[in-house]
């Protein structure tokens, strides 16, 4: 595990939480931002998964 994919894994975190709490709250930016957060940590790890395949 690379440092990419640890903080990937942070983002989809962070971002499922946002993305929970603005339906929670009814906040359509406070959901958008969630679910780009979780993309981009997708994108993120997928990213770290390629570099340690490299390494192998």
């Amino acid at each position: 595990m690379n440092k990419d994919r640890i903080e990937g894994a942070a983002k989809q975190a962070k971002g499922a939480v946002k993305e929970t709490v603005g339906k929670v709250l009814g906040d359509t930016k406070l959901t958008a931002e969630g679910k780009s957060d979780k993309v981009e940590g997708k994108i993120q790890n997928a990213v770290g998964g390629i570099k340690d395949a490299l390494k192998e």
